[in-house]
């Protein structure tokens, strides 16, 4: 069930019984299949420096993040999608390391008007390959995987693997995979390569509402 209570924040909810337990059950799944392909969890921050992602993902995306400056004046944000921090990560980290394999599951927060599938604190599955010795083959199985956690909820997607990925940090055709009987907000998967790797994510609000 999800309750509506004019306390709540516009584009935000409260999710319990059954509904709650059915995304609980499909993360569970998510997880799974992440794990049993080598990926590890990581846990991000959900405040973070906002130079993170102007400088990753271009300075149009400040006017979707929730940035304000904290009490010594520093230019913080609530994280409005989990990549740009791996990056970083990615270059400070694992720069020498190969086949560094992270999957999250985490809220972000986006001003954006919220509609059926878009809210303004969502939910976020993202896997992330770092340094892959193949980078072909590594697309290949992060496609697959997406694809087996899509059908989890439904078999009914389309699948493109020739995407142009709207994120400054992608480089080449991106991948996306999105179900038509969800109107406007079809997209549920989308993913590219980056400088340091390659990664896809999973709009895990969207995911549930596909029977």
């Amino acid at each position: 069930m999800e309750y509506k209570i004019p306390q709540l924040v516009k584009g935000t909810r409260i999710i319990t019984g059954n509904q709650a337990k059915d995304r609980r059950n499909i993360l569970n799944e998510m997880i799974e299949i992440a794990e049993i392909d080598g990926f590890n969890e990581i846990i991000i921050p959900s405040i973070e420096k906002s130079e993170i992602y102007t400088d990753k993902a271009g300075p149009e995306i400040l006017n979707q993040m929730y940035n304000f400056p904290d009490k010594g004046n520093r230019d913080l944000c609530l994280r409005p999608e989990g990549t740009a921090t791996i990056q970083v990560l990615a270059d400070k980290k694992f720069k020498y390391s190969k086949n560094v394999k992270l999957w999250y599951f985490e809220r972000c927060w986006r001003y954006e008007k919220p509609q059926a599938g878009r809210y303004r604190e969502f939910f976020q599955f993202g896997v992330e390959w770092i340094n892959p010795t193949d980078i072909v083959e590594a697309k290949e199985e992060l496609i697959l995987m997406a694809r087996n956690m899509v059908e989890l909820k439904t078999m009914d997607y389309d699948l493109n693997v020739s995407a142009k990925r709207g994120l400054s940090y992608y480089e080449g055709d991106g991948f996306e995979i999105s179900v038509d009987s969800l109107g406007a907000q079809k997209q549920v998967v989308g993913g590219g390569t980056y400088k340091q790797g390659i990664g896809f994510a999973v709009g895990f609000d969207r995911l549930m509402l596909c029977d």
